[in-house]
């Protein structure tokens, strides 16, 4: 890993583990643990599909954007939604912030844990689903990444221990 700053952001689609491996991830390297949905939704006093339904697609990522490019914490796991990746000035920050991480999971897998989209406060365009969205984001998870973590097989748990590993000995 490279010497950047000294955060972990986790990128990948809705589902993919970020807060699940983040907070294990956090607990594990003595690190915050920062979910910037949740903050999204304290400054906007509303939840994300509410966000999205009454501000609609751009609207909600200028929020996203904001929130995300403001952002200033050190010694901390971060975990943005899945469509940050659709804000450049918010992806630049948080590459300035330290590493990012792709967490990259299978279509079936997601599918599997994902329930209602919609009640979830994932951003859709209308009649997109989540095969298209996949691939739609997984472009952008790739060009922002400075490292990817394939999920098959593994545990949040282990993927948590193989990202400790890899930042303890990038710091030694």
């Amino acid at each position: 890993m490279k010497k950047k700053g000294d955060n972990i952001t986790l990128i990948g689609m809705p589902g993919s583990g970020k807060s699940t491996i983040g907070v294990v991830l956090a607990k594990r390297l003595g690190y915050q643990f920062v979910d910037t949905d949740l903050l999204i939704q304290a400054q906007e006093k509303r939840l994300l599909k509410e966000i999205i339904a009454e501000e609609g697609l751009d609207g909600f990522k200028r929020i996203e954007n904001q929130v995300n490019a403001d952002l200033s914490v050190s010694r901390s796991v971060i975990a943005p939604g899945g469509s940050v990746i659709y804000c450049q000035e918010a992806m630049e920050h948080l590459r300035e912030l330290g590493e990012v991480i792709y967490l990259r999971v299978s279509y079936e897998e997601l599918s599997r844990r994902l329930g209602d989209l919609v009640d979830r406060g994932v951003a859709l365009k209308e009649g997109q689903g989540l095969k298209e969205l996949m691939e739609e984001r997984g472009v952008l998870y790739e060009k922002y990444a400075d490292d990817t973590i394939d999920e098959k097989g593994l545990t949040p748990g282990r993927i948590a221990a193989i990202l400790e590993e890899r930042i303890r000995s990038s710091q030694s």
